[in-house]
This record gives C-alpha cells, structure tokens and sequence, in this order.
C-alpha cells in the first residue's frame, strides 16, 4: 500500500508563511508528477501547483510568484513553500501524486489534507 501524508499547515497572519511537506510511503517503484491542491469551504478543489519528476513546475495564477513547489526523490516527499500569504489562500491542502507500485502499475495517491489558515 501507498501513502502520502501531509505536515505543515497551521494558523498564519496575512504575509506570513508557511511550508507544506507530503512524503509518500509504501510500495513505490516511481513518482510520476506530484502535485498540491487545495479546498476552500464552499469551493471546487483547486491545482495549485505541481511538479514533474524531472523538476518542471507549473502554478495556478493566484499563487504564482508567491508559492513554491519542490520535491527530494530520495526522499519521496514534495514541498510547498507559500509565501505572502493572503486570507484567500485559507484552505485544506491536499497532496497529490502519481505512482508506481510497479513497473505496470501507476495509480493516483491523495494525502488526507492540512488546514492553511491566513488571518487579517
């Protein structure tokens, strides 16, 4: 079995920051894209930004300039460095990835969420 589990989030003041962690545990063979989403109350999820194995990175027009996606391969985990906060970033974010268990077998893993919280 395949798990990501998230770390990070928490209450921030507008123009804070915050780093979001997601390490993938389990049965892996590889890690395709890796990607971090996120869920306001009342909200569709959202991408907010995600990564390729080979480290091309691509942002929701929101957050760019602001957030920073990065992952360790070694260490099987993607980062997410948000910057300048704003009260519309409040959300849970999710982590997302694609990944082989085996050679044939790539399923899409989501990690359980963690609270962002920005204050005014």
């Amino acid at each position: 079995q395949v798990q990501l589990v998230e770390s990070g989030g928490g209450l921030v003041q507008a123009g804070g920051s915050l780093r979001l962690s997601c390490a993938a545990s389990g049965s892996i063979f590889s890690i395709n894209d890796m990607a971090w989403y996120r869920q306001a109350p009342g909200k569709q999820r959202e991408l907010v930004a995600y990564i390729t194995n080979s480290g091309s990175t691509n942002y929701a027009v929101s957050v760019k300039g602001r957030f920073t996606i990065s992952r360790d391969n070694a260490m099987n985990t993607v980062y997410l460095q948000m910057n300048s906060l704003k009260p519309e970033d409040t959300a849970v974010y999710y982590c997302n990835a694609q990944i082989a268990s085996t050679r044939w077998l790539t399923k899409n893993y989501w990690g359980q969420g963690t609270q962002v919280a920005v204050s005014s």
